[in-house]
């Protein structure tokens, strides 16, 4: 008990100082708005996708997630326009994120696309001190922590065609500090860069082959790179696999219900020595989306 005790406050130390800190998410390619503001309206239909993560299943204190995000064209236009609410939650913080997103479309070819975004965001960050083991209960950073509120702004690129994307994006352009009383802030939010990429290949009529990435570099801790293969089978069943550098490997299935109804599962297992604490990670979203046959031809597989 002692040595989880001990693991759990490193782990959230880093967290919350100097590790990534932005929700991290395995089925990345069916949730890019959440990372790549360009990507709203991109499908050309209303879209709407459910998320639940749930890390280090067994860890207490372990990182828990849950996304709701809409994202559609607008008319006729050349812009969409995305919506997305993100609640994380680890050991004692709470997070929450209300983002709304623009993105305007240019033909930049006959088969390509390129989208310019900006994302707005509203985030409320909560500690809750009583699950906290204070040394000083009379230490003033300590006192009078209740929720707070802070704006940020972000920006993203992409570029897409029928069976190509690849996209840059900062969804946080701003450093933000929580409980800054000027000299020492309790925890620091840095700035994440994306870059996300993968393209279809059609072997047969009946089998799809998508590989796919996401690298994220933000200052103060290890590249993160995610390699993914995903195999869509008549169109119904998708079957994949990941891995996570120096992270995890992960396994993936998914499940077109109907033409609007997309259901996903991913499991994370640890290849680090954190894998002696927890049992993996689960992560499950499901997707709806309302088709104008007038604007979309076929749904893509991204």
């Amino acid at each position: 008990m002692k040595t989880k005790i001990i693991l759990i406050a490193i782990l959230i130390s880093q967290a919350l100082c100097f590790a990534q800190q932005d929700s991290q998410y395995t089925q990345y390619m069916y949730n890019t708005v959440n990372v790549n503001p360009a990507y709203a309206g991109s499908r050309e239909t209303l879209s709407v996708f459910l998320l639940h993560r749930n890390q280090w299943v067994g860890l207490d204190g372990a990182p828990v997630t849950n996304n709701v995000s809409l994202n559609t064209p607008i008319g006729d236009s050349n812009f969409g326009l995305g919506f997305s609410i993100i609640n994380d939650k680890i050991g004692p913080t709470t997070e929450n994120q209300i983002s709304a997103d623009l993105a305007y479309f240019i033909q930049v070819s006959e088969n390509y696309k390129l989208s310019l975004g900006m994302k707005g965001t509203a985030n409320i960050f909560n500690l809750d001190v009583n699950k906290l083991n204070i040394f000083d209960q009379n230490d003033p950073q300590f006192q009078n922590l209740d929720s707070e509120f802070t704006p940020n702004v972000g920006a993203g690129v992409y570029l897409f065609s029928e069976n190509t994307y690849f996209g840059v994006s900062v969804p946080n352009l701003f450093e933000t500090k929580h409980f800054d009383d000027n000299s020492v802030a309790i925890t620091r939010e840095k700035m994440h860069y994306y870059v996300i990429g993968g393209h279809v290949f059609d072997i047969s009529p009946s089998l799809k082959f998508k590989p796919a990435f996401l690298t994220k570099i933000v200052e103060g801790a290890p590249l993160q790179a995610d390699i993914t293969a995903n195999f869509l089978i008549n169109d119904k069943l998708t079957l994949g696999a990941a891995y996570r550098w120096s992270a995890a490997i992960s396994g993936l299935i998914g499940f077109q219900i109907s033409e609007s109804w997309f259901i996903g599962y991913g499991y994370d297992m640890e290849t680090t020595k954190l894998s002696n604490y927890n049992s993996g990670s689960h992560e499950i979203f499901l997707r709806y989306e309302l088709f104008n046959n007038s604007r979309i031809s076929s749904p893509r597989f991204f």
